[in-house]
């Protein structure tokens, strides 16, 4: 028996053989084309382009049906890319210069992209995800299956050195029951899609690759980092134990979808998702949602690759609203720029994360930014919508905001068109500049929504995609609770909603901290929506006051992260 220590990327316990997925290599030779033969392989090439795009949209869609949330921008990333004309001139160009084929024309123009990628602090976070669409190109022009992941007959550990996002997306949660990679973060893409999936996942193990062979017995246990190679019959019985407690807590979750999120005391919290499409509203209101706190609406952007028409709008929106029957409906408005460009459009920014994107974006774009919002004004006639700004930094931004919906607004009752009235406008609070003055803004919105991605990154100056830095993406720092607490606290005093719906609000081990800071609202992934309602409805809000008091009192972020972990473990051992 050995025991290997790695980092805990998704929660959850496995016991099964082990899978060796070796990295599937392309060979790619710089074989000479007869000239004549060039046109045929341009368009053998962009018919791969157009298969390759085919697979990422059907993966994306497979995927949001098994869970919502942030992972799915990932492929809105892989579309954008394959789309860029640009990528694809550079390919053509190098078939014909060359008189080469695709694969090499393919191989060389994306280690170009990953040179340029490479020199810019920003775009470095982007390198795994061109690797990513190479990987799909190679597969659809040499006509590979899914690498040999269709050999699974039973249940399996997959380990391999890396995992792409796609790779991990279209793992068989039937056979694939947990995986374990020699890299990894736990802020990687990976990970992240992993945790949104429920597959248990441990990476960063180093060389776990070359400790195992196919067949080995191994525990994987994602709560706690730890592989375990060929465990002894004591070892395996008490990891059976645990994956028996693990089902049979997650079959009296189930049964919670249906009570309400109250304090032990009675105080009523309400629980609302987050999704990135239609289809995810559905799995929200299965697992209890009362309502969508955050519909994240760049996907209509880059299922096409071209700006949507209102009427694709409309009904984007109108379904999702039908399918909550009457719960609210939270619909943010363009969240673009950064790693999420315009299609069409190449960033040439500097620091693209600081620069035009989201709400400065649609302001530059007012044509598409109106267009939005006349489909939401529609949409309102079937059930209760608001309108969220993302990335406010100030006053002025807000009432541009609010004077581009009263000039839409005009122009609908001009047109006779039908559209409610009590349509609420809230922003995002995701940069310390409009934390700082959120006092202001209060007075300018009905809501309020925080954003902690955002505003953990913006905060600490930490770009969470980098692994180097990764570490340092502490939502438990001193300066992020001081900060959240004040938002709330001004909120309240206000009398305006608030509202959370960034990670931090689906982490089990900050729930009880947020209550006890007068957090009345969440917002989550649908996958974890029981597991917030369980801590929520274990606990009285005095006791949540009382962690957040001693949360508070560290001046460490490990100090308060062991507090809340240990906490929450002695009350709920079953959810960490």
């Amino acid at each position: 028996m050995e025991e290997r220590t790695g980092i805990a990327a998704s929660p959850g316990v496995a016991i099964a053989e082990a899978f060796i997925l070796d990295s599937q290599q392309f060979p790619v030779s710089h074989r000479k084309l007869h000239p004549s033969d060039v046109p045929a392989e341009k368009k053998r090439f962009l018919r791969a382009v157009k298969d390759a795009i085919a697979e990422v949209l059907l993966i994306q869609k497979t995927a949001a049906k098994q869970a919502a949330g942030e992972h799915l921008k990932v492929f809105d990333a892989h579309v954008s890319m394959l789309k860029d004309a640009t990528l694809q001139s550079e390919i053509l160009n190098e078939i014909e210069a060359r008189c080469c084929t695709a694969e090499f024309a393919v191989s060389v123009a994306i280690k170009q992209q990953v040179r340029t990628f490479m020199a810019n602090d920003f775009l470095k976070r982007l390198v795994h995800d061109l690797y990513d669409i190479q990987h799909t190109l190679l597969r659809q022009l040499q006509g590979s299956n899914s690498e040999g992941l269709s050999q699974l007959t039973e249940n399996a550990i997959i380990v391999a050195q890396d995992l792409t996002p796609t790779q991990t997306v279209t793992l068989d949660k039937d056979k694939v029951v947990a995986f374990a990679t020699d890299a990894g973060g736990r802020t990687s893409h990976t990970a992240i899609v992993a945790r949104a999936l429920g597959i248990p996942a441990v990476v960063g193990l180093g060389t776990i690759t070359a400790d195992i062979v196919p067949g080995d017995m191994l525990i994987v246990d994602g709560n706690t980092g730890t592989v375990i190679i060929n465990p002894d019959e004591d070892v395996l019985d008490t990891y059976h134990a645990k994956v028996r407690n693990i089902k049979e807590h997650e079959a009296r979750l189930a049964r919670l979808c249906r009570l309400p999120a109250e304090t032990r005391d009675g105080k009523r919290i309400r629980l609302y998702a987050n999704i990135e499409s239609p289809g995810e509203a559905a799995i929200a209101v299965e697992r209890g949602a009362e309502g969508i706190g955050l519909y994240r609406t760049e996907f209509l952007f880059f299922e096409k690759g071209s700006p949507p028409t209102e009427e694709e709008h409309y009904e984007a929106y109108r379904q999702v609203v039908r399918t909550l029957g009457g719960r609210p409906v939270a619909i943010r408005t363009f969240d673009m720029g950064g790693d999420k460009l315009v299609p069409g459009e190449a960033s040439t920014e500097r620091n693209p994360f600081l620069g035009c994107r989201s709400i400065r974006l649609c302001f530059q774009h007012l044509d598409l930014f109106r267009t939005q919002i006349r489909a939401i004004l529609r949409a309102s006639t079937e059930g209760p919508i608001s309108i969220l700004f993302p990335m406010i930094c100030n006053l002025r931004e807000v009432r541009q905001a609010k004077s581009v919906v009263h000039e839409v607004m005009a122009d609908l009752d001009n047109e006779g068109i039908r559209f409610s009235r009590n349509v609420e406008l809230g922003i995002m609070v995701e940069v310390p500049g409009a934390a700082t003055i959120i006092d202001l803004l209060a007075r300018e919105v009905d809501f309020i929504s925080i954003g902690t991605n955002d505003l953990v990154q913006y905060t600490l100056a930490v770009d969470r995609g980098n692994e180097c830095v990764s570490n340092l993406f502490q939502p438990a720092h001193p300066a992020i609770l001081r900060i959240i607490r004040d938002v709330i606290a001004t909120g309240n005093r206000n009398r305006i909603r608030v509202a959370m719906c960034g990670e931090m609000s689906g982490d089990v081990v900050y729930a009880v901290l947020l209550l006890g800071l007068g957090l009345h609202e969440f917002s989550v992934s649908p996958a974890v929506l029981p597991k917030i309602k369980e801590i929520i409805r274990s606990v009285t809000s005095e006791h949540a006051q009382e962690v957040a008091r001693t949360a508070l009192s560290f001046d460490e972020p490990e100090r308060t992260l062991e507090f809340l972990t240990d906490w929450t473990h002695h009350v709920l051992p079953e959810i960490t």
